[in-house]
């Protein structure tokens, strides 16, 4: 399937792994020129040259914090008109709710609430103007289904998702949607590092406890991020402009809602 992307150009925050990094590359087989974002430097130009390798498309990194204004400054100026524009951001570290001071929660804010904000306005009007635009906000499915102990990515991404709601509703219009994915357990880096907490906790080896965690999902595995980049890509796609302002959850059945 065409997905009518091809040429146009992507920003694409914390790239340089896990399921930005899948965004990224799901996006470059569809032709889209991308703009990296990440703060490690190594890897981030390594993923890079993997992409261009592969997929011949053009390839720039920034590495830079988006959750200050220098660094979204400086990603603004390598890529001032995205036509695409996919937010991400790892969550903040689990915990009790008493333990939280008031610079967690600004920290929490920044990051996964303020910090996407802030980059939809930077580029939101000049894709109204050019008539395109597709915003991908990378959330987390704790917005359908909170953890007691991620209260901190509980309460900053479902800020953002009742931001988005709204503005959703006024920009398809001009043919700019927006919407959010909600990962469940993916075979990411970050979730290895959370397996390797639970194992040092248990005595159980790392691998065995990303296979219960598998076991114990109703797909009987954890997701592959491939298949998460190219749930964004369609996102973003010219085929998608009558899809805005949704939550897209994709956990393997995971959550057991309706609605």
């Amino acid at each position: 399937m065409d997905l009518g992307i091809s040429g146009r150009n992507a920003l694409v925050c914390a790239s340089s792994k896990g399921l930005g990094r899948a965004c990224a590359l799901s996006l470059a087989r569809d032709g889209v020129n991308l703009t990296l974002v990440a703060r490690g430097a190594e890897a981030l130009e390594r993923t890079a040259e993997e992409i261009r390798q592969s997929t011949g498309v053009k390839v720039v990194t920034v590495a830079a914090d988006v959750t200050t204004e220098a660094g979204r400054a400086a990603v603004l100026e390598a890529c001032p008109q995205p036509d695409i524009l996919v937010t991400n951001a790892g969550g903040p570290k689990p915990g009790d709710f008493r333990d939280w001071d008031r610079d967690a929660w600004i920290a929490a804010l920044d990051a996964n609430m303020l910090t996407p904000i802030a980059l939809i306005k930077a580029t939101v009007d000049g894709m109204i103007e050019r008539r395109f635009g597709r915003i991908v906000n990378i959330t987390s499915g704790a917005v359908k289904a909170p953890i007691d102990i991620l209260g901190l990515s509980n309460g900053a991404r479902s800020g953002l998702t009742g931001f988005v709601a709204g503005l959703a509703r006024v920009t398809v219009a001009h043919n700019v949607t927006i919407n959010n994915l909600l990962p469940g357990p993916f075979d990411t880096d970050r979730l290895r590092e959370t397996a390797a907490q639970g194992a040092a906790k248990s005595g159980k080896t790392v691998e065995a406890v990303i296979a219960e965690r598998g076991a114990a999902n109703p797909a009987r595995r954890l997701g592959d991020p491939a298949e998460f980049g190219d749930a964004c890509a369609f996102l973003c796609s010219a085929q998608a402009g009558f899809i805005t302002g949704q939550n897209l959850l994709l956990d393997g059945g995971h959550y057991p809602g309706t609605f």
